[in-house]
């Protein structure tokens, strides 16, 4: 009877034990110091700022209250969108790690060249790592062209 209490405590204590430790310790999406900012806009993709995103490949840089601490890059991908955080994902942030669109095909780490596919985030070949662009969900209203960002 005791060795059955002891080992069924034990398996309890290792199991809410991994699950603090996961749930607390870890991003599995971005590293440790990435900033962890509300993350709250609505475009009107009516307004001529947002025209872009009318468009199957158009993007534009959105630097709104409540789009975290760097902005955000917004992609429209055929019948859907991308929202980016513009911190970079795989580095702890300063100066030279706020990500860039380049040659409207790439979005470009300044810190180590890191790259990835702007329609969908994946690394391109030879990136520093695996980890894709912090990605926000949103909401799209096709009547009203309404898109909302989310976090």
């Amino acid at each position: 009877m005791k060795k059955t209490f002891s080992i069924l405590s034990i398996s309890t204590l290792l199991i809410f034990s991994n699950l603090t430790i996961n749930s607390c310790g870890s991003r599995e999406d971005t590293v440790n110091c990435f900033p962890n900012n509300p993350i709250n806009v609505t475009l009107n993709l009516n307004l001529p700022a947002y025209n872009a995103l009318n468009y199957d490949g158009g993007w534009i840089y959105v630097n709104e209250q409540q789009s975290g601490t760097r902005g955000l890059i917004v992609v429209r991908a055929g019948e859907t969108f991308k929202a980016y955080d513009r911190n970079a994902p795989h580095i702890c942030p300063d100066a030279n790690t706020t990500l860039e669109v380049k040659d409207n095909i790439s979005i470009l780490c300044p810190k180590d060249n890191t790259r990835w596919i702007l329609r969908t985030g994946q690394p391109e070949a030879g990136a520093k790592t695996s980890l894709p662009p912090k990605t926000y969900l949103f909401n799209y209203d096709p009547a009203t062209k309404n898109l909302n960002i989310f976090y």
